[in-house]
């Protein structure tokens, strides 16, 4: 990912009929699917803008493109049909039509360096009934390990940033992530952090082998998507604690998922128990619609892994719609 430069110009003239969508704060992500645009909010159900209303079409896409790519300075054409940018809250990706068959596609993720909510709004909206957010938010201050699941656009990250506020500001921090979204310093003023950026010279591995020369507490992994949730592990069982998030769909598959991204081990026995017993507690995201038509992100199961006495063993504690602890 390459950052934008000359930031000053990313106004309504860089991105034209986008403008309005950037600069609402509700507004979580913006595609473009070669057809029309759709809009995703943290409030209301994903929803399509015609191309009429916004005034965008593929002659603005086309303009658009090359700023993007004039100010990371890359060339987008058949022979290089990914074009990535990001700015401090953006990240944006086109793909070139002649591998997007259905026309130019445009993807711009919005990661503003701010808390989306509280502990009383979380409760408010329906988040989860408050001793489960009160549960989880005393397992961070008693230094357990934490692996968020769930789908894309579930709010894995922004539940992250907002368990991360918990986190002593005198014990430091490390962020592992190849693009900007945890923004740990920002919402976390006076904290101790070092915030990494992977890429294909620092890998996920790279990363993580050297933030343990950094005196690191805590390291929270943007995605664990590798073999790099190995050395994640190695890492938990040194007695350093951490955040990360997978994609699944089930608090109980997360051991499972930990294992398949590995792969090829030698040990897989040892690796099994090392899961059960470095990963604390589990957390499953999900976006559902309310009774009233509202989309809203919540949590949709929480678990803990344990092993004792030669026993790996998962408890859910926590199902959305059947009531409290198991």
């Amino acid at each position: 990912m390459v950052d934008l430069h000359n930031t000053d110009i990313l106004d309504e003239g860089f991105f034209g009929p986008l403008w309005p969508y950037i600069k609402d704060p509700s507004i979580t992500d913006i595609d473009y699917n070669g057809k029309v645009v759709w809009i995703a909010s943290v409030n209301k159900p994903r929803y399509c803008v015609s191309p009429d209303r916004m005034r965008f079409g593929e002659s603005f896409v086309e303009q658009f493109s090359g700023r993007i790519a004039n100010s990371v300075s890359k060339p987008f054409n058949r022979m290089n049909p990914v074009l990535e940018a990001e700015t401090e809250t953006l990240r944006i990706t086109i793909v070139h039509e002649s591998v997007a068959k259905s026309g130019r596609a445009v993807c711009i993720r919005k990661s503003p360096p701010v808390l989306r909510f509280s502990r009383d709004e979380a409760i408010e909206a329906g988040y989860c009934p408050v001793w489960a957010l009160d549960f989880l938010i005393d397992c961070i201050k008693q230094k357990r390990n934490f692996v968020i699941c769930g789908e894309p656009g579930s709010g894995k990250t922004e539940f992250a940033k907002f368990l991360s506020q918990f986190i002593s500001k005198t014990e430091r921090v490390i962020t592992i992530e190849d693009t900007r979204e945890w923004h740990y310093g920002m919402i976390n003023p006076g904290a101790d952090f070092v915030e990494l950026t992977v890429g294909n010279i620092f890998t996920y591995s790279d990363a993580l082998k050297a933030c343990m020369r950094l005196n690191p507490s805590w390291i929270m992994l943007s995605e664990a998507r590798s073999t790099e949730a190995k050395y994640l592990i190695e890492d938990w069982s040194s007695g350093v604690k951490g955040i990360t998030t997978i994609h699944t769909d089930d608090v109980r598959k997360i051991p499972d998922r930990i294992l398949n991204m590995i792969g090829n081990a030698t040990d897989v026995s040892r690796l099994v128990n090392s899961v059960y017993e470095y990963v604390d507690v589990g957390v499953l995201l999900k976006k559902v619609v309310n009774k009233d038509g509202v989309q809203i992100r919540r949590i949709e199961q929480i678990g803990t892994f344990e092993r004792k006495e030669n026993i790996n063993k998962t408890t859910i504690l926590y199902t959305a719609g059947e009531g409290d602890c198991v």
